[in-house]
């Protein structure tokens, strides 16, 4: 079949890769479409908790396709080295979700990973209750923008937002957003603005000298005042990983650190907000913007600058 073929570390190049065989409770999916994710990268890049070895494989961990029977489904579950830049893939039975009519395959393939991020971060992990105050750390990427709808579709009372693009920030106030912080400030200013008001909940996506600078605008609490509860979810680390964190942080305030992913979030769950997902995007009510690229064409899209808010497809 033809694919996008990777070795960790390199950029995919597009070429033969062997037919996937099913084995026992999977099946083989005719791959209509799939995302480039910045899990992708990572994985292929060697740098994700999930990647492994350093044999070639085909990237790519869902996508949308057509079963044996027919049917279009979203689906992941994926088996090394097969993964979804082919025309051919390969799900575990049970892993995989017919698509209304109304959702086109380009947008489904883009649109339920990074939308399940803040999901799943908010309603399993952060357990967030209706009107609590949501700050989205990196709100400028495809995965903050979708966060900051989701926050709001959930009950959120107040979401703000947080990243470096000011023009996109201001654009967030029609997806949902009551307050900006401008991540491009001087430290001490940054820490002034993370300080203003107390958070329920943080959806980070960006870790490094951002989390290190909330998390001092958060803690050093005297024994003269009960500090806010804040959870922090741990999503993603655009802006680096690790962090260093100094005990005081946590003995002087009620910051709850913890992630969402894989490992911490069960499969019974994703298949529970998946439909949740789906109608929403299909009413208009969380939004994502696609550029679709032919899969021969994969080193070039690759390595293209995406604007926020929108994510490039791969189309076999």
């Amino acid at each position: 079949m033809n694919a996008a073929i990777v070795t960790p570390g390199q950029v995919p190049q597009y070429g033969y890769f062997a037919d996937p065989v099913a084995g026992e409770k999977e099946q083989i999916v005719q791959v209509k479409a799939a995302a480039i994710h910045h899990v992708v990268k990572s994985i292929a890049a060697g740098k994700h908790y999930s990647s492994g070895g350093d044999q070639s494989l085909v990237p790519g961990v869902d996508g949308v396709g057509l079963l044996a029977d027919g049917s279009r489904v979203y689906f992941g579950a994926i088996r090394k080295p097969y993964g979804t830049f082919a025309e051919l893939s390969i799900t575990t039975q049970g892993w995989s979700m017919p698509l209304l009519d109304g959702l086109p395959d380009a947008t489904a393939a883009a649109i339920f990973n990074p939308a399940m991020s803040s999901w799943l971060a908010l309603t399993y992990r952060a357990q967030l209750q209706p009107g609590e105050t949501v700050l989205v750390l990196g709100a400028t990427g495809t995965s903050g923008q979708l966060a900051v709808q989701v926050a709001k579709l959930l009950g959120a009372g107040k979401v703000i937002a947080a990243g470096r693009n000011k023009a996109v920030l201001e654009q967030l106030r029609t997806l949902g957003a009551d307050e900006c912080i401008p991540l491009d400030q001087s430290p001490e200013n940054l820490v002034k603005a993370f300080a203003a008001q107390p958070y329920d909940v943080v959806i980070d996506y960006l870790w490094g000298e951002p989390v290190m600078t909330l998390i001092t605008a958060l803690t050093g609490n005297s024994l003269r005042k009960e500090a806010p509860r804040t959870r922090l979810v741990q999503v993603g680390s655009m802006a680096g990983d690790p962090i260093s964190l100094p005990s005081g942080a946590l003995r002087s305030s009620r910051l709850e650190i913890m992630g969402s992913g894989g490992g911490s979030v069960s499969i019974e769950a994703i298949f529970k907000v998946l439909p949740e997902i789906m109608k929403k995007a299909v009413e208009g009510k969380l939004r994502i913007n696609t550029i679709e690229m032919p899969l021969s064409e994969v080193a070039t899209a690759w390595a293209r600058e995406i604007p926020g808010g929108s994510r490039l497809v791969l189309v076999p």
